[in-house]
C-alpha cells in the first residue's frame, strides 16, 4: 500500500450542534469524526441553540469545547439583527462573522435591508464576513463587500456561475474568497431518487451538467469545506415520522478526504492542489497559524465504495453511499502527539485547542 503524509487538514464549515442539538452531534463525537477524516481543525458555525450571538453564548460554547474537543477548533460569531455591541465584542475572539441571508436550518436568517449594510459597515474583523446565500444574494453582498472594503467569504457556493461573479469581483478589487462542498461536487439531482430526504440540503443539489461546471471552474475555488450538518436518521425520514419537511443538511467530516483523493486519482486535480484547498487556503482565509507538528498519515490501497452507515459522527450516516473513494486515515498527530491510530481515538476529551491567529 502507498502511504504518505499530509499536513493537518482544516474544515472551515462545520455544525457540531452543541449547545442545543447534542442528539444529532456533540463536540466529542464531531471532533472524533473530524480526526477519523483527517481534519485536525474545525471552524464551528453559530446556528446552535442558543445561537452564538452574544459574548455569553460564545463563552458557553467555548466551555463545551474545552471540556470535550479532541481536535483543534475555532468559532464564528453570528448576528440576527438588533444592537451591534455584542457582535463587536465577539469579533476579536472569533475567526469571523457568519451571516445567514437565505433559508437554512434554524432561525438565524437576517433581514437583508438596512441591517445588512450596517453590519458590513461596522464589522471590525480581523476575520472575514462569511455568508450563506443563494446566487442573487451573493451578487448583492459582493457589492457590499467592495463598498465597505470588507474581506468576504462565500460559503458553499450555490451555483457554478456564482464562481464567475466572484472572479469578476476579484478582478475589480474585492477581497473575496469562496468554498465548495463535496456534496456539490460528487452528488447531483440524479441522486435524489435514491437518497430521498437524505439528499435534502441548503443550497440544494444541482443537475449533473452544473456539477461538471463546478469541476471545470475549480481553479476559481479557494477551499473545500464539508458543511458538516448532521441530523438523525429519524429526523431525516420524515415520511415515516410525520415531519412536514426533513431538516436540510448532511454530514461530511469523514468523507471529504477519501472523495477528494479519488478525484486526485482520476486526474481531476493534483495532490498539491488538494493540500491548497484543505490546508493552505483555509488557514490563509481566516488568518490562522499553521502547525508543522500536526500531520495526517494516509494509506491509499484500493478504491472502495462508501457505505451508508458505520461512521463516528453521532448521526451515523452519509449521503455519499456507493460513491467511489480512496484512502484511509491511519494516523493523526496533533501538536506532536498521536491522537488517532488505525481507527481508534487516542486523544482525551478536552485535549483539542482553540485555534490561534497567525502573527
Amino acid at each position: 500500500m502507498t502511504r504518505f503524509v499530509l499536513p493537518g487538514l482544516v474544515d472551515i464549515h462545520v455544525h457540531l450542534r452543541q449547545p442545543g442539538g447534542g442528539h444529532k452531534e456533540d463536540v466529542l463525537s464531531g471532533t472524533t469524526a473530524a480526526l477519523a477524516g483527517g481534519m485536525t481543525l474545525v471552524l464551528d458555525m453559530p446556528n446552535t441553540q442558543p445561537p452564538t450571538i452574544t459574548p455569553d453564548a460564545l463563552e458557553r460554547k467555548r466551555r463545551l469545547f474545552e471540556a470535550s474537543a479532541v481536535c483543534d477548533y475555532g468559532f464564528f460569531a453570528g448576528y440576527m439583527g438588533g444592537a451591534l455591541e455584542p457582535l463587536l465584542a465577539m469579533a476579536p475572539q472569533t475567526v469571523g462573522l457568519k451571516l445567514y441571508l437565505d433559508e437554512t436550518f434554524g432561525d438565524m436568517t437576517l433581514d437583508r435591508g438596512r441591517s445588512l449594510e450596517q453590519v458590513f459597515e461596522a464589522w471590525p474583523g480581523p476575520g472575514p464576513i462569511a455568508v450563506h446565500g443563494e446566487a442573487p444574494t451573493v451578487e448583492r453582498v459582493l457589492a457590499l463587500g467592495q463598498r465597505y472594503e470588507q474581506a468576504l467569504h462565500v460559503c458553499h457556493v450555490p451555483h457554478p456561475d456564482v464562481l464567475l461573479a466572484i472572479d469578476r469581483a476579484r478582478q475589480a478589487g474585492a477581497l473575496v474568497t469562496c468554498e465548495v462542498t463535496p456534496h456539490h461536487l460528487f452528488l447531483s439531482t440524479d441522486d435524489l431518487a435514491t437518497l430521498g430526504p437524505f439528499g435534502i440540503m441548503k443550497p440544494a443539489l444541482l443537475a449533473p451538467d452544473l456539477v461538471q461546471r463546478f469541476w471545470e471552474r475549480l481553479d476559481l475555488v479557494d477551499a473545500i469545506a464539508s458543511d458538516h450538518a448532521p441530523h438523525t436518521v429519524a429526523e431525516k425520514e420524515w415520511q415515516r415520522n410525520g415531519i412536514a419537511q426533513p431538516p436540510p443538511g448532511v454530514p461530511g467530516l469523514e468523507t471529504t478526504l477519501p472523495l477528494m483523493l479519488r478525484a486526485v486519482d482520476e486526474g481531476r486535480l493534483t495532490q498539491e492542489r488538494l493540500v491548497k484547498l484543505l490546508h493552505d487556503n483555509p488557514l490563509r482565509i481566516y488568518g490562522l497559524a499553521p502547525d508543522p507538528s500536526t500531520l495526517v498519515a494516509v494509506e491509499l490501497g484500493e478504491a472502495y465504495r462508501l457505505p451508508f452507515g458505520g461512521y463516528h459522527t453521532r448521526c451515523g450516516w452519509s449521503p455519499f453511499v456507493d460513491k467511489w473513494a480512496l484512502g484511509q486515515v491511519v494516523e493523526v498527530t496533533l501538536h506532536g502527539q498521536v491522537v488517532w491510530r488505525e481507527g481508534r481515538r487516542l486523544a482525551a476529551a478536552g485535549s483539542g485547542r482553540e485555534v490561534q491567529r497567525a502573527a
